[in-house]
């Protein structure tokens, strides 16, 4: 029966046992002082950013277009082929176009002559004139000296204005063939233009981005086939809440960060003067500083970071800002030797520390780097 007396004494050990590792457990959570870095809430200054997705763009794009419909023959250019201005980009089919020129080229050789042929007759109406005016003035001689009858002179009378209105004739058809040879130039010059469509060129210096025309479809006037732009041109649009608005201002700088890594340095080049009604954003354009990248894609994303100026007021570092069990964003306040969440409401930040707008006073001691320390938690400075 000893039995029994041994076993309530390994219980009473064990519940003793328990006790103990309760006991220091508690202890080594709670009465245990953890070693811990601390930073001291004061006044300070933050270099203050407008940060936010952007694309490139370029302020000078141009769409090009077909003026007449028309089936594209060839394209003699690609997307990221660098162009010059005047160089030959695509060519249209131009059968009826030259056709159309080659009638009104024919029309105005044959013109030429009917013109050279009113000349002649212009010219032997004025040498037939001459001759009735000569022969109407020897006849009214004769007259006066009894030499003819008043008939003959009513003849030459006569057929002097018919030489008059013949000369008179002739100069009308002259200058209707005039007339006629301004009109077919006019239509020779329009069907030079309209042929002249059929070879779309570049306007300027520039890269091709777009190509959305190939041999054998067809160009609809007004519907692009080639987008051109220059590179010199080149910027980052960004949208930007209104909020901010105050701080933005032209030249400021800015850091852009390129989806390919590659980082450049920019400065404010445009903001706009119009927010949208519904997000309650406007649009601000980055330059950038000396040469973009060789390799660019219109609409490329990238981020902006505007530098706005330092703002003055108490600072932390930014790696003590946490957030508690219910998303809540806070440091851990040091106060009676423990650490204890403080809600905090914060400011502009930069890489290294943040500002606190409401939630701590100067002064005031946060851990600086709270991972694995908990709020309740008993904690000292680090020894420096």
């Amino acid at each position: 029966m000893r039995t029994r007396p041994i076993a309530r004494l390994i219980a009473a050990a064990a519940a003793t046992l328990l006790l103990l590792l309760l006991v220091a457990g508690g202890w080594w959570r709670f009465a245990r002082s953890t070693e811990v870095a601390l930073s001291r809430v004061a006044e300070g200054a933050v270099e203050a950013h407008v940060v936010g997705p952007a694309t490139l763009q370029a302020r000078v794009a141009l769409s090009l277009s077909a003026r007449s419909n028309a089936s594209v023959r060839q394209v003699h250019a690609d997307v990221g082929d660098q162009v010059k201005r005047g160089q030959l980009l695509l060519t249209l089919d131009d059968a009826d176009l030259s056709a159309r020129r080659g009638v009104v080229g024919g029309q105005q050789e044959a013109l030429q002559r009917n013109t050279e042929a009113a000349r002649a007759t212009l010219a032997k109406a004025r040498a037939e004139l001459t001759l009735a005016q000569a022969k109407q003035r020897r006849d009214a001689e004769l007259l006066a000296q009894g030499y003819v009858a008043p008939a003959l002179l009513e003849a030459s009378e006569a057929a002097l204005a018919a030489a008059q209105a013949g000369v008179d004739a002739a100069r009308a058809a002259l200058a209707a063939r005039a007339a006629d040879a301004r009109t077919l130039s006019q239509e020779a010059r329009y069907a030079d233009a309209l042929l002249s469509y059929t070879r779309i060129v570049a306007p300027m210096d520039g890269v091709l981005v777009q190509r959305l025309a190939e041999p054998g479809s067809m160009a609809i006037p007004g519907a692009p086939l080639l987008k051109l732009v220059d590179p010199a041109t080149l910027w980052l649009a960004t949208r930007v809440d209104e909020a901010a608005l105050a701080r933005l201002a032209l030249g400021q700088r800015a850091s852009i960060r390129l989806r390919s890594g590659e980082i450049l340095a920019g400065r404010v080049a445009r903001i706009a003067r119009q927010s949208d009604a519904a997000t309650r954003e406007l649009d601000v354009h980055v330059s950038v500083d000396g040469a973009m990248p060789a390799r660019f894609a219109i609409d490329q994303e990238a981020e902006v970071s505007i530098a706005t100026g330092a703002q003055r007021g108490l600072v932390l570092p930014l790696g003590a800002l946490l957030r508690d069990a219910a998303g809540r964003q806070g440091v851990l306040l040091v106060e009676g030797g423990r650490a204890q969440f403080r809600a905090v409401e914060t400011g502009a930040a930069d890489a290294r520390q943040v500002l606190v707008r409401e939630g701590l006073r100067a002064g005031d001691w946060v851990v600086r780097e709270p991972a694995g320390v908990r709020a309740g938690q008993r904690v000292h400075a680090a020894t420096p």
